[in-house]
């Protein structure tokens, strides 16, 4: 049996499981959700323990101050608000619009707004952190001309179902491959591009202090808004009680950076970067630990 066919079925059993998954989510009493999903968090982190030392290491790292039992314990909560996230996201194709808009508080919408009147559209900026899923779909939903800016997963059939779970929501969706292109539309057009920067970004990043290290981030974003000169908003989603999330809009004010220079997107990307610093730090359990964030080093000439 080839490499190809090996790769399509075990793709097709990758899918039909995950779409059996979902299913049973569906027929879960809502109000046992958020019970469930503790214990299912508990068992991945302290059963199967699936990418454990690497979420203990990086939170040594990002909290050298805490104690063992701290850093376990915020392992295990980042592990169970994870399981929320996918639990919450697989009900999109249950929600109704005002169900979506009860669930979030806002703060710092005039942001939006102030960008929508100045007519160059918006950068919004986000990590992965508490449900970046649901507060894109959130923000379609309230009738803003939001795309967002999406990788292709391994696994062709759960991208498309992904892609499909968006779009339901009201989202529109740029792939990665005409990334340049969708984006300059969008903006040209009022809208706001929305991407999460917040992983290592390889080589071809830019090395911007996260948590006292040099941390390759993608350039992105801050090429978008230098090019154009849209506006960045940083997006943080929070967890509330019973369900309920809030959203968090910051506008970085940097119209001072003419130009598409080197230090100018050092200095942009620095600049969201911090602001991602201090909601992980003020809510370390929202964030995605499970990601190698320090994997690459900078050469001795940056």
């Amino acid at each position: 049996m080839d490499s190809k066919l090996l790769k399509t079925i075990r793709h097709r059993i990758e899918y039909y499981t995950f779409m059996g998954f979902i299913l049973v989510i569906w027929l879960i009493p809502l109000e046992m959700v958020f019970t469930i999903s503790n214990l299912l968090g508990w068992f991945v982190y302290s059963v199967l323990r699936v990418r454990r030392k690497v979420v203990l290491k990086n939170l040594r790292m990002a909290f050298p101050e805490k104690s063992i039992k701290e850093l376990k314990n915020i392992g295990l909560r980042t592990y169970q608000n994870f399981a929320k996230m996918v639990f919450e996201y697989s009900r999109f194709p249950l929600l109704k619009k005002e169900a979506v808009l009860s669930d979030w508080e806002i703060e710092g919408r005039e942001h939006l707004d102030w960008a929508l009147k100045r007519g160059k559209g918006a950068v919004i900026v986000a990590g992965h952190f508490g449900n970046w899923e649901y507060m894109g779909a959130c923000l379609a939903q309230m009738g803003y001309p939001i795309a967002f800016l999406v990788g292709e997963q391994h696994n062709k059939l759960i991208d498309d179902m992904m892609n499909q779970n968006r779009e339901i929501m009201g989202s529109r969706i740029i792939h990665m491959g005409i990334a340049v292109r969708g984006v300059m539309k969008t903006l040209r057009d009022n809208g706001f591009i929305a991407l999460l920067s917040d992983q290592d970004a390889g080589r071809q990043g830019v090395f911007v202090n996260y948590f006292g290290k040099p941390s390759s981030t993608h350039q992105g974003p801050a090429i978008f808004a230098l090019k154009t000169g849209a506006p960045i908003i940083f997006a943080s989603a929070i967890r509330l009680p019973r369900g309920r999330h809030k959203m968090v809009f910051e506008r970085l004010y940097l119209d001072h950076l003419d130009g598409i220079t080197d230090e100018n997107i050092h200095k942009t990307t620095q600049a969201y970067t911090a602001l991602l610093e201090k909601k992980v730090r003020e809510y370390p359990d929202h964030w995605f630990w499970m990601h190698r964030r320090w994997k690459r080093k900078p050469l001795k000439s940056q």
